[in-house]
């Protein structure tokens, strides 16, 4: 008999199966009174006419489920000793700030170290790629402004950009939400005790789980995949309550992310520079100088 648990991480860990299908599939189940295993003979069209997957998806399930069932066990065994906890959407304890900005939200996430800091002030400053020196210095400097403030920062990693910002609470003393484009373990290591930010064992020379925590989509043993970065950006924008963008290209990953933190009711301030700053302006984002 499969555990309801293990069966929602098996679906999330399918491609093409979003938190919103996840959240379907667990709620339908509780009105139909279906169990998991009477779910897992169901056939690639009643998925389609019941739960509304994708034939992409609905495929995807069918004929892998097996294979995604002993994944998730095996994934379940393996965490539990490194102190990786994992959440999926239909958790109670799922963070609801990422519904309320993403309107696809990841089905599953993966945490190490302080869980406490969803809860917690938020914020982000965020550039647009190949992000000039003024403006690197900028994104260092408004980061210093947040965390003096008391507020804590959603960073991501593997950019000149995030990088700029992510070592800053650091001389603080302060803690931090890493959002990784990778597999736990491929970016803090085996252990998990690799600080991933090199310039930041400056201060620290291994990650402190007690004080940050560390985000991950993807499996703790994956690599980088084509959708990593993108998927990475929309995580640090939901988990922000708060958002700064300093050099912000007209139709680029930033201005979108600061649209969606407006629509979502969140305050976004833009450098008064930054190309698309009069377009954020006029729905609703203020300037700074």
């Amino acid at each position: 008999m499969v555990a309801r648990r293990t069966f929602a991480l098996a679906l999330a860990l399918t491609p093409g199966v979003g938190a919103k299908t996840v959240s379907r599939v667990l709620t339908r189940n509780d009105l139909l009174g279906r169990s998991v295993d009477e779910f897992l003979r169901l056939g690639a069209e009643a998925l389609r006419e019941e739960y509304r997957f994708t034939a992409k998806s609905a495929l995807a399930w069918t004929e892998s489920v097996d294979a995604r069932i002993d994944e998730a066990e095996g994934l379940e065994k393996r965490l539990v000793p490194l102190g990786v906890s994992l959440v999926t959407s239909a958790d109670a304890h799922y963070p609801r700030r990422i519904e309320q900005m993403d309107p696809d939200p990841p089905g599953v996430l993966f945490l190490y170290g302080n869980a406490r800091l969803l809860e917690a002030d938020t914020f982000a400053v965020m550039s647009s790629r190949k992000t000039t020196a003024e403006g690197l210095a900028l994104v260092e400097r408004l980061t210093e402004e947040g965390v003096l403030g008391g507020r804590v920062l959603v960073a991501g990693h593997d950019t000149p950009e995030y990088r700029q910002a992510a070592v800053v609470p650091l001389r603080w003393g302060a803690p931090r939400v890493l959002v990784l484009d990778r597999g736990l373990t491929r970016a803090l290591g085996e252990d998990l005790r690799e600080e991933p930010f090199r310039a930041a064992r400056l201060w620290r020379h291994q990650f402190d789980e007690r004080s940050d925590l560390a985000v991950s989509v993807q499996n703790p043993y994956g690599d980088v995949h084509r959708n990593a970065n993108r998927l990475r950006d929309r995580l640090v924008g939901s988990l922000a309550m708060a958002l700064d963008v300093v050099e912000v290209r007209p139709g680029g990953n930033v201005e979108r992310l600061a649209q969606a933190a407006l629509r979502a009711g969140r305050p976004v301030r833009v450098w008064e520079r930054a190309e698309a700053a009069a377009a954020l302006q006029r729905i609703g984002a203020r300037p700074f100088a």
